[in-house]
């Protein structure tokens, strides 16, 4: 292991290492193993080089003529995928990219949903993207299959190449693929052109718009493992694992072939545990599946604190000719949900301790950088969650690596509950695609459904379970249901969802009458709170961080906690939210234009709720006071004081002076009222008799400099990888300014950019695609990303009366990775 894997690993970093690896051509660093002549398959990625400009949904002549007639259909609807066509015009993109977070922001009611972005049936000329890329193809590429894997494009799409029309794709949220194989040139150049249609939404939230997911070009022989074409099962029996390979082969060749079917899985370490090699078979035209069994001596289980992946290495043969290598990770592991103890991973009890969540972050929108998806998996571990609920869609993949990979469990949810030939289609896609991962539990079929407890929704929720049993015998399913338990969707659903019914007695009735079906919690909580903010300001859209402002349906976190804790038979629950999002600000409205539902800001700077679910979630030790205690101007006033925390007792000290030891209840937090005087306010957490653990609030002094905090002082040289990097505004002493609301500039030099800049204030309207950011209590967020140039990057955070804050950033090269160039 190189130096900067094993600094990377010591990080929680390993799981870049791991994703570089998969991304380059599959079996490359195998090569020569097996003793054969191989014909590679590359799976290149397709993100860099793009060109981007707005269209318009009514108007032909803003829209380069999509819509008008032309001499149909498979030519010449696509304009801009004419290779002629000229882009000189359009702006130069890389991929993710969302264009709506680059809009800003507009007071309309329409638009209260989307976080008031112009975006949707009234803003037509910013609800059209269209995606154009110019790349060649070798001449050596003929007789291979060539297609581009689309991870997720917001939304309603079209794609065409050299100016054929490849196919459209409804859903913002699903995977598709187009074969081009037919469409190229050879040893030339060639245009692919998407227009992505915004103007209708899928969701009530924030969903962005544009190709906000990674694109892959892969080339494979004509014979071929089909994507997503394995699925592995296995049965764990005294100290083995029987492992089964199901194999799905596609032949796009011209006539049958002989071949056989070399399955090796290796352990974390690239060594081989198990390896099976089929009878010869014969390949007819057309997909063909096989199925292999293999035995795993010993596993290692995944879990949660040891989340270890296997790697399955499909080989297809053919007169000693390797045609195809295809590599899936997997785990093994068991799951069970029990009625009257909950969830089981690996036959051990397991409390969920999990949070619902969008995809959106500050500074970048939905098109998140992989890292990013990791940075968050992590911050939600620190809290002690264990779970994590893709609300209301398919995740990107990326999340589900870093799940995988950090040892975090996954409800996965499709968008579209309906067993119309479009909804089994994205429920199809999501299983296929997911299948293999360890992390995820169980298949959600949809949430709060008009007809989720009638007759309709059983039959539409029937089909769908069926497919999905189909797909995967392995987990069970779920629906996210907010009334009607008992009724219509909860008799076809394995695990029965209750949203928002925190009280305890209606589950407990529903458990009695039906004691042989396990419950879970699929959304509860929805507490609101803006971070550092200690009073109710109506004004500016902020609640108070206190555990105590819920919507009518909602919950605070310590009262649905206490409910779930002391039920064995619910397995658990999933906090509404993680982490704060754009669009529904719920009870205020304009300026507010995101929730304040989360856990963490939209920055991932915790809120004070964050310990008390750590206090009671996490096996470490937790005191934590709030709130500050910077209040000029109300000496003498009483301020409601906080402790969250899992120590026995707790003792509060104001400038030396003792006011009082108070136990701490089980589950709970304790209060005072305190006669605000500045100084030190100081609580002191006893266990067992003894002083362990100390937390401090003091009067701070003016803003005096800019203290810059990145979360990775290394990354790769690679124009994806990122440092999030935490900008603290401080006094002359070093402690954060609580109400400081600097404006601070950013400054780059070296091999990097700042892509985003965010400061998770729910009423900010500052841009976040800017070199510029308001603090917001204190603090706010920068974050940079790397070039293709190994270097040392430079980020200088200035303000005036400031002294600046000065970060370097060490960008480094990695392992040989694949694009199209």
């Amino acid at each position: 292991m190189s130096r900067l894997k094993r600094r990377d690993v010591l990080k929680g970093g390993l799981l870049a290492v791991s994703r570089i690896t998969l991304r380059a051509a599959h079996g490359q660093e195998l090569a020569g193993n097996s003793g054969v002549p191989r014909f590679n398959r590359e799976r290149l990625l397709f993100d860099f080089g793009w060109r981007f400009h707005l269209g318009h949904p009514f108007d032909p002549t803003k829209d380069f003529g999509f819509g008008q007639a032309t001499a149909p259909a498979k030519r010449g609807k696509l304009t801009p995928s004419e290779l002629e066509f000229d882009d000189s015009a359009w702006h130069k993109v890389d991929l993710p990219h969302d264009w709506i977070v680059e809009l800003g922001f507009v007071n309309d009611p329409a638009l209260v949903l989307s976080g008031f972005k112009p975006v949707g049936p009234g803003y037509p000329a910013n609800s059209i993207g269209w995606y154009r890329r110019v790349f060649e193809i070798p001449e050596t590429d003929g007789g291979r299959r060539i297609s581009v894997e689309f991870d997720g494009v917001y939304r309603d799409c079209e794609v065409a190449i050299n100016g054929y029309n490849l196919g459209r794709n409804k859903s913002g949220y699903a995977p598709f693929r187009h074969d081009v194989t037919d469409f190229l040139n050879y040893g030339g150049k060639n245009a692919i052109a998407v227009r992505a249609d915004a103007t209708q939404f899928e969701g009530w939230w924030y969903e962005g718009a544009g190709i906000y997911r990674h694109v892959w070009l892969v080339k494979t022989h004509a014979v071929h493992v089909a994507q997503w074409g394995t699925f592995v099962t296995y049965e764990l029996t005294g100290n083995s694992a029987e492992v089964t390979i199901s194999t799905e082969i596609e032949n796009e060749s011209e006539s049958s072939i002989r071949c056989r079917l070399m399955t090796t899985i290796r352990d974390q370490d690239g060594a081989v545990v198990a390896v099976e090699t089929s009878a010869p078979i014969q390949v007819p035209v057309g997909c063909y599946s096989c199925r292999q069994q293999v035995r795993v001596t010993d596993p290692t289980l995944w879990s949660l604190e040891t989340p270890y992946l296997y790697r399955l290495q499909t080989t297809i043969v053919s007169d000693g000719i390797e045609l195809d290598r295809y590599e899936t990770p997997f785990g093994i592991r068991s799951i069970r949900f029990d009625p009257e103890n909950g969830f089981f991973l690996n036959s051990r009890p397991v409390k969920i301790k999990g949070t619902c969540n969008h995809q959106d972050h500050a500074g970048v929108g939905i098109a998140l950088p992989d890292r990013i998806n990791y940075f968050r998996i992590q911050k939600l571990k620190q809290m002690g969650s264990n779970a994590y609920r893709t609300s209301h869609h398919p995740a990107t993949p990326e999340l589900l690596d870093a799940a995988d990979r950090l040892g975090m469990l996954v409800v996965a949810e499709t968008r579209v509950n309906s067993s119309n030939t479009e909804g089994l289609s994205q429920l199809e896609r999501m299983i296929r695609r997911d299948r293999n991962r360890p992390s995820i539990i169980l298949w959600s079929l949809g949430n709060e459904e008009k007809d989720q407890g009638d007759e309709v929704g059983a039959r539409i929720v029937s089909s769908m379970k069926r497919l999905a049993r189909n797909l995967d015998p392995t987990r069970p399913v779920t629906l996210g249901m907010d009334k009607h338990w008992g009724k219509g969707a909860s008799a076809v659903v394995d695990v029965q969802g209750f949203n928002y019914l925190s009280a305890g007695p209606e589950m407990d009735t529903y458990h009695h009458q039906f004691p042989q079906q396990p419950t879970l919690g699929t959304e509860v909580a929805s507490t609101l709170s803006t971070r550092g903010v200690y009073v109710i300001d109506k004004e500016n859209g902020y609640f108070s961080a206190y555990d105590v402002n819920v919507p009518e349906w909602g919950a605070t976190a310590e009262e649905w906690w206490k409910v779930f804790a002391e039920r064995s038979y619910l397995a658990g629950g999933f906090v509404w939210t993680g982490f704060d999002y754009r669009g529904e600000p719920i009870t205020y409205g304009w300026p507010c234009i995101h929730s304040a539902f989360g856990i963490f800001d939209t920055c991932g700077f915790p809120k004070d709720n964050f310990y008390y679910y750590q206090a009671w979630w996490s096996d470490r030790p937790v005191l934590h006071l709030f709130p500050h205690w910077n209040w000029t101007g109300h000496e003498g006033q009483e301020i409601p004081v906080w402790c969250h925390g899992n120590v026995d007792r707790v003792e509060l000290v104001l400038n030396g002076r003792s006011l009082g030891v108070k136990a701490m209840p089980r589950l709970s937090h304790i209060e005072w009222k305190v006669t605000y005087a500045p100084g030190v306010l100081e609580a002191r957490g006893f266990k067992d008799g003894a002083l362990i653990l100390a937390a401090r609030r003091e009067t701070c002094g003016t803003p005096s400099k800019i203290v810059l905090v990145p979360d990775r002082e290394e990354i790769f040289a690679d124009q994806e990888d990122v440092s999030m990097i935490e900008v603290r505004v401080v006094d002359a002493e070093g402690r954060i300014a609580p109400l400081a609301d600097n404006n601070i500039t950013f400054q780059i030099e070296g091999p990097g950019r700042l892509i985003g800049v965010g400061n998770g204030n729910p009423s900010s309207h500052e841009a976040d695609k800017a070199q510029a950011r308001r603090a917001f209590n204190g603090l706010c967020l920068a974050i940079v990303q790397s070039t293709k140039t190994a270097g040392e990057i430079r980020l200088v955070a200035a303000s005036r009366g400031l002294r600046s804050g000065v970060v370097v950033i060490e960008s480094q090269r990695t392992v040989a990775r694949s694009y199209v160039r």
